[in-house]
């Protein structure tokens, strides 16, 4: 039987379905590469299934003589070296569209907590102090007279751009790709200068490549409406920190939603902490149990390939 190595948790149904197929061993990868329990693993493993925290690199791969293929819980590659990968004639498979909807509907849910004010009643109120707090809730705008920006109209992009089209908002996109007005669910392409300045709220779902780095730098902030709300439920290098606090200090009707960090955990220092109008989540997007089954199923791709077919998402 081939020996698949888990790194990271996955569903406990998945693991099941794959102790079925294959010896599984399940050894986390700690902080250092040179975790002897690991490595003794590594060197067994013909296939091996990460999620966001193992770096699959050159040296990672140079302990694992036996490995055909990675399999990646999840969707974006950024920790996966391909071209290493590729040298060694191991395939790499994920699950593209396994968290769409649970991220979308993340993002829509940032929309609202940033738009409209909730309190929830723990006792009864006064007349005069239920009008009171009726006064004080009401909210400044509602998303249908919004313009929502999607940077980026990829999977999640576009699935944003057809929620926040049934919320009756005004949707604008940029992306590098000439995309058909079928694919757009009715958003609109404008230009970077036009995103920045017309956007109620900017929603970033760009891709990893390297030029992405710090894409929202101070220059892209100093665009934006003072009270402009900025999620990022992406990538954390897409955005220079320092750039964004210092907009959102400036700015203290405008508010920050970030969900992905660099690094991962972030520590003391980092830049966006205690910032009144900037909120911090710990990479929760995609947490749903329905999202990270989805993605645990990578061992269905991972089995076709130790079996000799044809994988449903490889990474090319």
């Amino acid at each position: 039987m081939p020996t698949v190595l888990v790194a990271e948790p996955l569903a406990p149904d998945c693991v099941t379905w794959l102790r079925e197929r294959c010896t599984v061993i399940e050894r986390p990868f700690s902080d250092t590469p040179t975790n002897p329990t690991f490595n003794e693993a590594l060197a067994q493993a013909d296939a091996l299934i990460v999620r966001t925290y193992t770096a699959v690199n050159a040296d990672l791969l140079a302990k694992a003589p036996k490995l055909r293929v990675v399999g990646r819980a999840g969707v974006g590659l950024d920790n996966i070296d391909l071209h290493a990968c590729r040298q060694r004639s191991v395939r790499v498979v994920h699950t593209p569209g396994a968290n769409t909807d649970a991220v979308v509907e993340f993002v829509v849910a940032c929309m609202l907590d940033a738009t409209r004010h909730r309190l929830y009643l723990q006792a009864p109120l006064a007349e005069t102090d239920w009008n009171k707090l009726r006064d004080e809730l009401v909210s400044e705008r509602q998303l249908s007279s919004l313009t929502l920006g999607i940077y980026g109209l990829g999977r999640i992009g576009s699935r944003v751009a057809r929620a926040a089209a049934a919320l009756n908002m005004r949707v604008i996109y940029l992306d590098t790709r000439d995309i058909d007005p079928a694919q757009r669910h009715g958003a609109t392409p404008v230009d970077r200068e036009t995103l920045l300045a017309q956007s109620d709220i900017i929603s970033l779902h760009v891709d990893a490549r390297p030029e992405n780095r710090n894409l929202l730098n101070a220059d892209a902030f100093g665009r934006m409406r003072s009270n402009a709300v900025f999620i990022n439920a992406a990538r954390g290098f897409l955005v220079d920190p320092f750039a964004l606090a210092e907009f959102m200090i400036a700015h203290p009707r405008a508010t920050a939603i970030i969900d992905v960090h660099e690094p991962e955990p972030f520590g003391p220092d980092y830049p966006l902490l205690d910032i009144d109008n900037i909120h911090l989540t710990p990479h929760i997007a995609a947490a749903t149990r329905d999202a990270k089954t989805a993605m645990s199923w990578v061992v269905k791709d991972i089995w076709k390939v130790l079996s000799g077919e044809p994988p449903e998402h490889e990474a090319l």
